[in-house]
């Protein structure tokens, strides 16, 4: 087993790729607190769980991860169940308001980035200071197409999925000497609610583009769940240690074998948010 015996603690784990997370964990031998803010879904979640997995703890507690004494509460509860933590997967989001930027309620909009930005700093604050005593830790934070390609009509959620990517990369330097790694998913085209909220708001708010994309993901298929999941168990095992700051697609990189290149990833901006200048691209026009 990958991951026998840690002590993880996954947010939005009552459904969709946080509950899939957490199936994959104690599948491979790890302990589990799941949080969500629905509480009747969250329990369920709980109690399927619970029930396939006899051998491994499983314990729940309803939470909204932008709210700071309820993600301190949260950390509490954990720390006493488990008794220690070696893993924090950031799961919750949401997509916020879909149409044109100028149009869409502004406290729709920031609540989207309480949700998605603060929802992934207040519980990486609340566990930092547990695993720098430790002296290890995994942080692995769910990202989104939002952070590397711009998302017309979903404004709050594609800058606040950058964000979250430069916020990892960030925590990955400040860690790095305390052996917490910090890295990012980009699990692919889900089809998950989020889908399901595209196709309720229609062509008209989301563009035409996007909503097809979306109708063909529902209609025949997205990427498995299975493969961010997977993913978010290597980077929770001691097989990734040492791989740090990186934006990894569970898609199309291939990150079962990235141990094997440790060295380079570490000295490289290999899977990066970077700025891209008119070098990069072969023209010479762009520098002094």
């Amino acid at each position: 087993m990958k991951l026998k015996n840690l002590n993880a603690l996954i947010t939005g784990g009552s459904q969709g790729l946080g509950k899939t997370i957490a199936e994959h964990f104690l599948r491979e031998g790890a302990n589990v607190v799941l949080c969500a803010r629905g509480e009747k879904e969250l329990s369920a979640t709980r109690a399927e769980l619970a029930q396939k997995f006899p051998s491994q703890k499983v314990f729940a507690k309803t939470c909204d991860v932008s709210n700071e004494a309820q993600v301190n509460e949260l950390v509490s509860f954990a720390l006493r169940e488990l008794g220690s933590l070696d893993a924090l997967v950031l799961n919750a989001g949401i997509y916020g308001p879909m149409g044109p930027t100028e149009s869409v309620p502004l406290d729709e909009w920031r609540r989207a980035i309480d949700v998605n930005l603060f929802g992934v700093l207040l519980p990486s604050r609340a566990v930092i200071p547990h695993f720098k005593k430790a002296g290890r830790g995994k942080i692995v934070v769910l990202s989104g197409g939002g952070a590397t390609n711009p998302l017309p009509n979903i404004s709050s959620y594609a800058a606040s999925k950058a964000a979250v990517v430069r916020l990892m990369e960030t925590l990955a330097e400040e860690l790095k000497s305390f052996h917490v790694d910090v890295n990012a998913i980009a699990p692919g085209a889900l089809a998950t609610r989020l889908v399901d909220e595209v196709l309720a708001a229609g062509a008209e708010k989301v563009g035409a583009a996007f909503f097809e994309k979306n109708k063909g993901w529902k209609e025949k298929g997205a990427v498995p769940l299975e493969l961010g999941a997977n993913l978010a168990v290597y980077l929770a095992s001691s097989e990734s240690n040492g791989i740090t700051g990186k934006l990894i697609s569970a898609q199309w990189d291939d990150w079962a074998n990235f141990h094997k290149h440790r060295d380079e990833l570490v000295k490289s901006d290999i899977y990066c948010l970077r700025r891209i200048t008119a070098k990069d691209r072969g023209k010479t026009w762009g520098d002094k």
